[in-house]
């Protein structure tokens, strides 16, 4: 083998700042180290550990040049620190050293030696200042977009949002990005309650160190910069004499405030005991043998009982004086019954934006007290009414000439903003469409928008299908995007066309889309992933070239 190059990087992480949480070995590091790389603040908080080491310190932003010097002494013989708070391998520069290395042929037999020395990171410390928010399963997303597309960082956040994990925001908000925390509040309070606990913990374990307690509907309410860690609770997770607390699940199978436990030793591993685990759910007659193990043959899995698992989960809530269960019905019982809730997008017409006194007084009738009502910005009313009998609300809805859609990932035709649908001549062919594929099922929710002639009011070529009427044929268009910082007009795929060549078109593009595209993919992201719908090539739209003004400002 080949001779080493004498040199050494290590990678430290300190921790959160305080000398008491670093470990033995990154002060002994520090300590044997002939050179110090490091971002300014960093090494003001380990200079009581310096003693004639040489520093090389720099501003933010410079993590590339830190780490080329840091290889660059190393190369030369010295032994070289590069200093992360937190851990280094966490949003640190551990990642990047190895890169560095690694684009200038470094081999670890023969290359500088490397020792990545683990710390604290902050999702650990923050969580010590709030009780124990992280005892399940959690994640960490950093909410700076500057080397990440902040696409793929809401994915993110809406993937861990639906999986229930805790989660822990670093980077959330800076002087130049403070839409990223609003957007992620935006997308959690989707999947999550609006009262689920959030910590705010700035500096932890530092002199300024500031810990906030607070709930997902409020965190914005509180001071949030680049220092802060948000750490965010699941569906379990509950605050106590102001400690966060996410259960690890114990109370499923033990009895906590005893000391005599219902379930013995021997018995807590068994799939009957854990009727929840996926071994758990699988039924002994159906291929599996009695050592566990499953056979080819066809596995069934039974059904959970419902009413018990809902009296566990009720149970639990009103321990936490979350919700009293005194008045609830026995659910095992024979009487107790469920009331489901109908939900339902009613309009007065796809271009009829005029409501009747009859139609809103049906509406308050229909909800009660008990019912909701809540106007949407595609000139819809969703009403949310407690009932058994779904049918009867429809016959009631539709007899008065309301025009109804299903709630969530399905199409919805949106026509004509202003004109009231005086310039009516395209009309019939919205409804034609709204009565091919109105309602239809899709990936994720689509919007098509119908302008009924060339003044374009409504302004349908910003959505992901855009239709305008002129002089008795359609435009086409695909693939818009109308919000976030990346949004464009549709490209326009066809003008001409035919009334009944329109229909056609739209319907097999989107039944293409229904039929091909990935769970929450939304249609424009489809159209470009894919390339070609039903005959339409997808284009990039251009990039808009913005001129040097001649005040240079």
């Amino acid at each position: 083998m080949a001779n080493r190059v004498n040199g050494k990087l290590l990678v430290i992480g300190f921790g959160p700042g305080h000398f008491d949480h670093m470990s033995g070995r990154a002060r002994q590091a520090i300590g044997e180290s002939d050179v110090i790389v490091g971002y300014n603040t960093y090494v003001d908080l380990i200079r009581g550990l310096l003693t004639d080491q040489e520093i090389v310190r720099t501003g933010m932003t410079e993590e590339v040049s830190r780490a080329q010097e840091a290889v660059r002494l190393a190369e030369e013989g010295k032994k070289v620190a590069v200093i992360s708070s937190g851990d280094a391998g966490v949003y640190g520069m551990a990642g990047l050293v190895y890169e560095v290395l690694i684009e200038k042929g470094w081999h670890p037999d023969t290359g500088v030696e490397v020792e990545v020395i683990p710390g604290i990171s902050a999702i650990q410390s923050c969580a010590s200042l709030l009780g124990s928010p992280v005892m399940h399963d959690a994640c960490t997303i950093s909410l700076s977009d500057h080397l990440t597309p902040w696409e793929t960082i809401a994915r993110r956040i809406e993937a861990a949002a639906v999986a229930d994990f805790v989660i822990a925001l670093y980077n959330p908000k800076s002087g130049r990005r403070t839409r990223q925390i609003v957007e992620t509040q935006r997308i959690l309070l989707e999947h999550r309650a609006a009262d689920t606990p959030v910590g705010l913990i700035k500096s932890a374990y530092r002199e300024r160190e500031h810990v906030v307690l607070t709930t997902l509907e409020r965190m914005l309410e509180h001071d949030i910069g680049m220092l802060t860690t948000v750490i965010i609770g699941n569906s379990s997770t509950f605050v106590h004499h102001g400690l966060m607390i996410t259960p690890r699940g114990y109370q499923r199978k033990y009895t906590l405030d005893s000391t005599i436990q219902d379930l013995k030793p021997h018995q807590r591993l068994k799939p009957e005991a854990e009727p929840w685990a996926l071994e758990g759910s699988l039924s002994g007659k159906n291929g599996q043998d009695p050592t566990g193990s499953i056979s080819a043959a066809k596995v069934e899995v039974e059904k959970p009982n419902l009413p018990a698992l809902a009296m566990e989960a009720l149970s639990i809530l009103e321990a936490k004086g979350k919700v009293q269960t005194t008045a609830l019905a026995d659910a095992s019982s024979e009487t107790a019954s469920v009331v489901s809730i109908f939900e339902v997008a009613v309009s007065s017409g796809l271009a009829e934006k005029k409501w009747t006194p009859a139609q809103m007084k049906l509406l308050a009738e229909l909800a009660g007290e008990k019912g909701e009502i809540e106007y949407t910005p595609h000139h819809q009313i969703l009403l949310r009414v407690p009932t058994d009998s779904p049918q009867e609300i429809i016959d009631c809805l539709t007899g008065e000439g309301l025009l109804l859609n299903p709630v969530g990932d399905t199409v919805q035709i949106k026509a004509c903003d202003f004109c009231h649908g005086d310039k009516g001549e395209s009309i019939p062919f919205a409804e034609e469409l709204n009565r091919r594929i109105g309602g239809l099922t899709v990936p994720k929710e689509l919007k098509i928008g119908f302008n009924g002639c060339a003044m374009a009011c409504y302004g349908a070529v910003t959505e992901e299908i855009g239709i305008v009427f002129r002089r008795g044929s359609f435009d086409l268009f695909l693939g818009g995007k109308n919000i976030g910082r990346n949004a464009h007009a549709a490209q326009r795929v066809a003008e001409g066309l035919t009334p009944e060549a329109l229909v056609e078109a739209v319907e097999q593009v989107v039944r293409e889309y229904a039929e091909k595209g990935n769970p929450n993919e939304r249609f424009n992201k489809y159209f470009k992933r894919v390339g070609v719908v039903a005959g339409f090539r997808h284009a990039d739209a251009p990039k808009p070239t913005i001129p040097e003004l001649a005040c240079g400002e």
